[in-house]
């Protein structure tokens, strides 16, 4: 199958079960205004003065690199260019740092009064920073300062692989041996969820031409890693896992991360898009449905079960993010067909937003499943 980077074509998936064009898009246009400016117990986003905003994790009362750089990428997709830049320019205001180990990174938590809670960066933020940048040049291009969106996408598609070129100067956010993202560049081990080879295809194609083959490197490296990560019998994946693929068992300091849980809900998801951009690897395909099908009759809005990759179940435990989990499952009906995947379109077609102090992660992950679904994830 070509991906739409080669057919410049995209497909809305819920004319499958009857939605015509217009009742999608009418759908996408509340998801966003909801979000972004429902009342205080729906939004995420915030203004700030005239020129900046952020989002906030709702249940962490935070702002986080993953949310500002899914928020971009939200507005982007959404031709919503004002909104994209007040959440950049809160982001380079206040989460990026320009000394010490971590300079020329974003802090991953930063509270909505613009104090650091840390010095460290979340590599998937950066990564989506990068990709909504070059979306942004793209679609609307570049101006001056920080909206000269390509050239901030250079510098830091540039600083994510070159930290170690001086002692002292930090750590890359990628192996180089292996091309495989780190989960946090002072570790040697890596998220799933983190994986995004259709981002760096575009990366490759997007950054200074002594960066493209490195970032083509990930590509592949990534879709090779991704056949390990996943179990071969219910398609999941764990949240952290050593670069082999095997799920990185707890331990101090970062607990339980080695079962399908909440990070790990964006893997099948990443997949999808990679499907839809390029369709390279026909593996990714079978495995979505693996996952579908394993977890069918499992899961809904409002409870899922929690497993072991090899499909154990984790009893007395539940998802934290049950809208998220079916949003990203039902993702997955954007390549998949037959009975299940309409099953699946149905169920988040009904299904509504988020409410409450957990709505933040949902709901994103939940608008990423909308746009994938509706043909409105879109390489620019």
């Amino acid at each position: 199958m070509k991906g739409s980077y080669y057919t410049k074509r995209y497909s809305n998936s819920f004319e499958r079960i009857g939605i015509d064009e217009g009742t999608v898009l009418k759908r996408l246009d509340s998801i966003f205004d909801t979000l972004f400016y429902g009342s205080e117990d729906e939004r995420i986003y915030h203004p700030v003065g005239e020129d900046m905003g952020y989002m906030e994790d709702t249940g962490n009362i935070d702002a986080r690199t993953e949310g500002m750089s899914y928020g971009m990428m939200f507005c982007v997709q959404m031709d919503k260019q004002e909104e994209f830049d007040c959440i950049w320019k809160w982001s380079k205001t206040y989460m990026y740092m320009d000394e010490g180990t971590g300079a020329g990174y974003f802090a991953w938590s930063v509270d909505p009064s613009g104090v650091k809670n840390a010095y460290g960066p979340a590599p998937d933020g950066e990564e989506f920073f990068a990709m909504a940048l070059i979306l942004a040049s793209h679609r609307w291009g570049d101006k001056e300062g920080i909206f000269n969106y390509s050239h901030e996408a250079k510098e830091l598609l540039h600083t994510m692989i070159h930290k170690e070129d001086e002692p002292g100067n930090g750590r890359n956010m990628w192996d180089l041996g292996n091309g495989l993202i780190r989960f946090i560049p002072e570790v040697d081990f890596t998220d799933p969820s983190y994986h995004l080879p259709h981002f760096y295809e575009l990366f490759s194609e997007n950054c200074y031409p002594e960066d493209s083959a490195f970032y083509k490197k990930a590509a592949n490296a990534s879709r090779e890693y991704l056949h390990l990560a996943c179990d071969e019998k219910t398609g999941m994946s764990p949240e952290y896992s050593h670069y082999d693929g095997s799920p990185y068992l707890p331990r101090e300091p970062f607990g339980r991360h080695d079962w399908f849980y909440s990070d790990a809900y964006r893997t099948i998801p990443n997949m999808v898009i990679d499907q839809i951009w390029f369709g390279t690897d026909e593996w990714q395909k079978d495995n979505i449905y693996k996952l579908q099908k394993f977890l069918d009759g499992k899961i809904s809005a409002d409870h899922g079960e929690v497993y072991l990759t090899d499909g154990t179940k984790i009893e007395g435990t539940d998802a934290l993010h049950p809208v998220g989990l079916l949003a990203s499952v039902a993702e997955g009906s954007a390549v998949t067909d037959g009975e299940l995947s309409d099953k699946y379109l149905k169920l988040i077609w009904d299904m509504p937003l988020r409410t409450g102090v957990r709505r933040y992660y949902d709901n994103c992950l939940y608008f990423f499943a909308f746009l994938a679904l509706s043909g409105r994830y879109r390489i620019y």
